[in-house]
């Protein structure tokens, strides 16, 4: 869904209610809906699968490997496996025992390296104790990284003037969130919570190659507050419930919410609930727009997943 261009400037404390100072947007359209942006995205690439599959006789091929059987890796792995079938996308999947050796997964990827059936390799994390991830994800082919995390490829990300083959899938949502939400990021001040390798660097990086001025707020920074009251824009990543608070945000300013953590909540069956790291029933009154928990940011993580592996397969099919 398209929306208009969001106005800068708008809501500032620092205009007078004459210049647009009041924040007067109905909560409801203040909402990033990332849901339904997800299934529109969704829907365009099933179109532009069977495109392919029209035309080359072929579709893309996402590989999923996963050692040991924790219940929430399963719970992804099956999420993603049906979000592959819906695309038209052919879902090939190694459930592997706790206890295989290092070598054994290493084998399996660079079998899924050599099949040219297969555009998109990803190894569910995280991997048993005795393995080391860094090596496993390391052996994944950079043509099939399609979970945005080789070297290479991150490296790409940070060079002025270098496009990686792949970008890490949530903190691209983010983008995309934005953008589709009408955001014009050319020279905003954007501050990201949290620098963590999955989500806060990348979505640093990916803010400065879209001409933002970025600063990023961690867990040494002297007055976060301050800094996220300067921001048009934040994109908070720190995993800690309700970190970010009204008085952390200026009016008008786009907040993106990619915390999910687990509270308390008596009166939910599980004994808990999905919350965000942004005090969201507070923060909706000063922000000009904003995601939920549930709702916002996760439903983007698939859809950039399939987006990464239709743009792997068509690099592959069309050549």
């Amino acid at each position: 869904r398209s929306r208009p261009r969001h106005t800068w400037g708008q809501d500032r404390e620092d205009i007078p209610a004459t210049m647009g100072g009041k924040n007067s947007k109905p909560e409801a359209e203040k909402i990033i809906d990332g849901k339904a942006i997800a299934a529109t995205i969704r829907e365009e690439i099933k179109v532009e699968v069977a495109e392919l599959k029209a035309k080359y006789g072929k579709a893309p091929g996402l590989a999923v490997v996963i050692v040991g059987n924790r219940p929430d890796s399963q719970t992804y792995v099956r999420m993603k496996r049906k979000a592959c079938d819906e695309a038209g996308i052919v879902s090939f999947h190694k459930e592997m025992p706790e206890d295989s050796s290092e070598e054994d997964v290493l084998q399996v990827v660079r079998d899924f390296n050599a099949d040219p059936d297969c555009h998109g390799i990803l190894v569910q994390l995280p991997l048993p104790k005795h393995m080391n991830e860094e090596k496993v994800l390391a052996e994944i082919s950079l043509e099939k990284d399609v979970d945005g995390f080789h070297p290479l490829n991150i490296g790409k990300l940070s060079m002025k003037g270098h496009e990686p083959l792949f970008m890490p899938c949530t903190p691209k949502g983010c983008i995309v969130l934005l953008e589709r939400s009408g955001v014009d990021l050319k020279g905003k001040n954007a501050v990201v919570v949290g620098r963590s390798n999955i989500v806060g660097m990348p979505a640093a990086l990916m803010l400065m190659k879209k001409d933002c001025t970025v600063t990023v707020v961690h867990s040494r920074t002297k007055d976060p507050a301050g800094i996220c009251r300067r921001a048009d824009v934040i994109i908070a990543a720190a995993g800690s419930a309700h970190m970010v608070k009204k008085n952390w945000i200026k009016k008008g300013a786009v907040i993106i919410d990619v915390g999910t953590n687990s509270v308390p909540d008596a009166t939910k069956k599980s004994g808990f609930r999905l919350t965000g790291d942004v005090d969201y029933d507070e923060a909706i009154k000063r922000a000009d727009m904003i995601t939920p928990v549930p709702g916002g940011v996760g439903p983007m993580t698939i859809a950039m997943l399939l987006s990464n592996t239709l743009d792997s397969g068509k690099r592959s099919i069309a050549n």
